[in-house]
């Protein structure tokens, strides 16, 4: 776990060390990696004769090509928009006391094994806890998806001081998150930060105050779906 100390402020972007955005490029490396294998034993079953082993391979290696795709987005709305931090379906738009007792807006995204599965930040802000916990792996539509199994949660805080929580969940195939900013440094509004795989959710907690532009079953891109309306006054 990594935390803030205390007495930290919220700072602004030109004190604080910028986050470089990755993953970038229109596929994951991950995928790339994962992909070379059955890629090159379907190129073998070619040369080979086996025709429909090849077919199978090389469609595998198309899949988790696509599976890592990781296109550009272009944040809609403003500063006080957060967009959703991943592609997929709201199963969830609910208040709900948060740890410290205050109550909260949450939001869930729920990504299938089609949906893009790159990261993204809500807001804008400095990056002042990045937590991970959780034990084994439960279906990630559930409610208490966060508690039961493994997850990363990284707190920003804005340049008005609210704090925004995204968590990264894994669902019943995921094994494996990756999330790369580090406490202290400035993270943009929609930039790429992290990734799940295979099938998750990601979570976004907002402070008190904020709306849902969202409902269960909307679909949503990550980085350009306004999800919620920050408070206009902090």
């Amino acid at each position: 776990m990594q935390a803030s100390g205390p007495g930290t402020g919220p700072g602004a972007p030109g004190e604080l060390p910028v986050f470089v955005e990755r993953p970038t490029g229109p596929v994951v490396r991950d995928g790339l990696r994962l992909a070379a294998v059955p890629a090159a034993a379907g190129v073998l079953a070619v040369l080979t004769g086996h025709g429909l082993v090849a077919l199978g391979l090389l469609g595998l290696a198309g899949g988790l090509v696509a599976f890592f795709r990781n296109p550009e987005r272009v944040p809609a709305g403003d500063e006080l928009s957060a967009v959703s931090p991943a592609d997929g379906r709201v199963i969830s738009v609910a208040e709900a006391l948060d740890g410290d007792g205050e109550k909260r807006l949450r939001i869930g995204v729920y990504l299938s094994l089609l949906d893009v599965h790159v990261t993204r930040a809500p807001v804008a802000g400095r990056v002042v806890a990045v937590e991970r916990h959780g034990g084994g792996h439960h279906p990630a539509f559930i409610p208490d998806a966060e508690r039961v199994s493994p997850a990363c949660a990284m707190t920003l805080e804005t340049p008005r001081g609210e704090r925004v929580r995204v968590v990264q969940i894994t669902g019943v195939l995921a094994r494996r998150i990756v999330c790369h900013p580090r406490v202290g440094e400035w993270v943009a509004r929609g930039a790429r930060y992290g990734l799940i795989r295979f099938g998750s959710r990601t979570d976004v907690v907002l402070p008190p105050g904020a709306r849902a532009r969202v409902q269960p079953g909307d679909r949503v891109r990550g980085g350009s779906s306004v999800i919620a309306t920050l408070p206009e006054a902090a």
